[in-house]
């Protein structure tokens, strides 16, 4: 961030310094092993959480599908019984992130919303490369609209949503769900996603060098580590801008004016406007790429989060 910090806010800087004066630097997945990047990222979770009080009712299970069962985490409100239920995938490019990072953002999400949240713990590439992440998400989705009861939650009221590549999983499996004919899903709470693979944009020629977290040599290793072929950038299970977007639920969209993917949220919520979905984005001055996990640092991305949940709140809590 050095050359850029003038233009980022101030207290995302400090933390940022933070992190490096203890050695919690992440790792470029684009030149380091896989395995060494994601055992950078723990220990800078465990900072970034630090101080993040668990819920009363934190239990880690999984659930079944095809065959074999996906690791998730489930957030509950304390005081609400049969809560409505975000299922939330996690940032990391496809290839990174586990259940732990999110904790201090996800639960702050819960007790501002009210809503539970049931965090996907999905495949990842390149081990498991496209779809298996996508079909992780879509599986948790069906199985919290079949099996929501036994869960503890209130299965008509179900949101989507995630930051990142998560983000982008969450709206394919919305559009999938939609295409079935009978979504179970009222709402979507989207953070800063990728929903196409263009690395041409202008916010990408203007926030891409990596100076703002992300860079086009960055993404060029995502959709490499992430695909089987070329071809399947125009899929639209990995480009969801691709699909027409009429019949999705409600959404909020949340990203920094800083992001290189400021250009794919913009059009989304132009797309969904046009399409007549009710959407709204939000834009934060100053914040990069991957500020939810910042909230305990940067005041801001607690608003972001208060933002988010409050949106949250209104699309299931209270309607």
């Amino acid at each position: 961030m050095n050359t850029a910090a003038a233009a980022i806010d101030p207290e995302l800087v400090t933390a940022s310094g933070l992190l490096r004066d203890r050695g919690l630097v992440t790792s470029n997945p684009a030149v380091t092993p896989i395995g060494e990047a994601r055992a950078a990222l723990v220990p800078v979770s465990a900072f970034l959480n630090e101080g993040s009080v668990p819920l009363a009712e934190e239990r880690d299970l999984r659930i079944p599908a095809n065959g074999r069962d996906i690791p998730c985490r489930l957030y509950r409100p304390d005081g609400i019984e049969r809560p409505p239920l975000l299922v939330y995938a996690h940032g990391g490019s496809f290839a990174l992130g586990d259940l732990n990072g999110w904790d201090g953002a996800l639960r702050a999400l819960v007790r501002e919303s009210g809503a539970a949240i049931l965090h996907v713990d999905y495949r990842l590439a390149p081990e498991h490369r496209f779809p298996a992440a996508f079909n992780d998400m879509l599986a948790t989705i069906r199985h919290a609209a079949r099996d929501g009861e036994a869960l503890g939650i209130n299965p008509q009221r179900l949101a989507a949503g995630g930051d990142s590549a998560g983000a982008n999983l969450a709206l394919a499996a919305a559009l999938a769900l939609r295409d079935e004919g009978a979504s179970p899903l009222r709402f979507l709470l989207l953070h800063y996603g990728v929903y196409s693979t263009d690395g041409d944009s202008p916010s990408w020629q203007r926030f891409g060098s990596g100076d703002y977290v992300l860079s086009r040599a960055q993404l060029d290793w995502v959709w490499s580590t992430y695909l089987g072929h070329p071809r399947e950038k125009d899929d639209w299970r990995v480009a969801p801008l691709l699909a027409p977007l009429a019949g999705l639920p409600p959404a909020h969209l949340a990203i920094g004016t800083l992001d290189p993917l400021l250009d794919d949220n913009e059009r989304l919520a132009a797309g969904l406007a046009a399409a007549g979905v009710p959407c709204r984005l939000v834009r934060y001055d100053g914040l990069v790429h991957g500020y939810i996990r910042f909230g305990r640092l940067v005041t801001s991305v607690r608003r972001a989060i208060a933002d988010s949940a409050a949106a949250l709140r209104s699309g299931l809590v209270l309607a």
